[in-house]
Parts: structure tokens; sequence; C-alpha cells
């Protein structure tokens, strides 16, 4: 997330599994012993990933205790993704078809927040009118943030066009998937021509730092971020 709240650092930490997941593309034929594997998203995913989305939206855990309607959640920081760029977003398939991580972004972060102020905000705001007041709660304050985009403008990062949201749930952690549903996203932005990509963290979350930190990301100065940090990278391969 952007501004004052995190919707990209909460991956446990770097796994270390012993053999790396499977990572499928579209034209993979399944294995014939369903295996945990990244894939591109399906429309059919979405529910699951709205549902991964508000199970990790507080600080990496369960926001319904939290929210009086945590649907704002995914409708701020994971639909507009998968209805704007499916083609960029991938999900961790549990080897039965059900999605239970993601990793969803954009390309172009001027281009995405032009369409999601103009095609998709029209879409969400009759459940999420914009507030007319400072926020008075959680939820109000959520929902401040869908109705401004341009929270993700910030000019420290213009070099680093692309930026990224990714989610796992937490049996799902360290063991290997964040990596590569990370290496997947790269991936994909390097053969499109993106040469740098973004995202920003809750700078109290250590082991997320961590996890970015052995992903090859570094930290970009950003004056006065509040309680998030910037982090960049390359999409080519460490090493090239």
């Amino acid at each position: 997330m952007y501004g004052a709240r995190d919707r990209v650092g909460r991956v446990s930490g770097d796994p270390g599994a012993p053999a790396p997941p499977v990572v499928q593309d579209a034209a993979m034929t399944p294995p014939p012993t369903p295996s945990p594997a990244v894939r591109p998203y399906r429309p059919d995913d979405r529910e699951a990933v709205e549902d991964i989305c508000v199970r990790t939206a507080h600080a990496g855990r369960d926001s319904r205790p939290h929210y009086q309607d945590p649907g704002v959640f995914p409708a701020a920081f994971a639909a507009p993704y998968v209805h704007l760029e499916p083609e960029l977003a991938f999900v961790l398939d549990d080897g039965a078809g059900q999605a239970v991580g993601y990793v969803l972004g954009t390309a172009d972060t001027p281009r995405f927040v032009a369409d999601y102020r103009a095609k998709w905000l029209p879409l969400v705001a009759g459940r999420y009118p914009e507030p007319r007041h400072p926020p008075r709660s959680p939820d109000e304050e959520i929902v401040a943030l869908l109705h401004r985009p341009e929270r993700m403008l910030v000019p420290e990062v213009a070099a680093y066009p692309a930026h990224l949201h990714i989610d796992l749930l937490p049996d799902w952690q360290g063991r290997g998937y964040g990596r590569a549903l990370m290496e997947t996203f790269l991936r994909a932005l390097h053969e499109r021509g993106v040469a740098a990509v973004h995202l920003s963290m809750v700078s109290a979350n250590t082991p997320a730092r961590a996890f970015y930190d052995r992903l090859g990301f570094h930290e970009i100065a950003v004056p006065h971020p509040g309680p998030v940090t910037y982090l960049g990278r390359s999409t080519a391969e460490e090493g090239r």
C-alpha cells in the first residue's frame, strides 16, 4: 500500500524449501500428480484472491475482527489489479485449483492510477462512497485511501515505474512460494520491457524487509514517508 498502511510487505521471511516450487505458464499441461504451483491468474480465482487479501490485511493477520467491512481491502488493493491488469497477476495454486497466495501489480504506475480513477472507482464507489469528513474509524481510513489513488504517485520512485503487492496465507509462508511468486512477476515485467519495480512496506515489519533484501530490493529515499519504507530493484535476474 501507499501511504498510511502497507499491502505489500507481509511475507514472513525468505523461504528455504529443499525443492523449488513448480512454476506453470498458461500453456503447461498440469502435472499428473497435483502439487503447489505458481500459475497465471484466472477469473475464477477472484473470490480466493479477495479472501487472501482480507485474511492478511491487518499487518499480515486477519482483518475481519478489526473492521466492520474488511471487503474494502481487496476493493482498494487487490481487485483493481486483476480487473485492470490481469495479465500481471499470478497465484499460488495449492495443487487442487485453490489460490492460496498471489502477486499482482502494474507495469506503469501513472497509467494505472489514471485507469483506477476512471475505470475502477466508479465500480466500487456505490458500496464505498467517499467520506465527506476526515476518517473517524479504521474502515473510513481505508475507504479514504481507496478514493485517493494519486497516493501512488511518489516522485522519488518514478525510475521504478512498476509496483506490486504480494500476499500468502500464513500456512504457505516460509516454504519457498513467496520467492517463486516474486520471481514470476519480475520475469513477466522484464519480458514486457519494464526495467524496474518498487513497493512500499511498513517499516516495522522486519521479517518482510529481510525477505525483500534477500530478493535484491534496496531502499529508495523518500522524504517524510511516514510509517512505510519504499524499496525497489531491477526486473532483471540477479547477477545479470
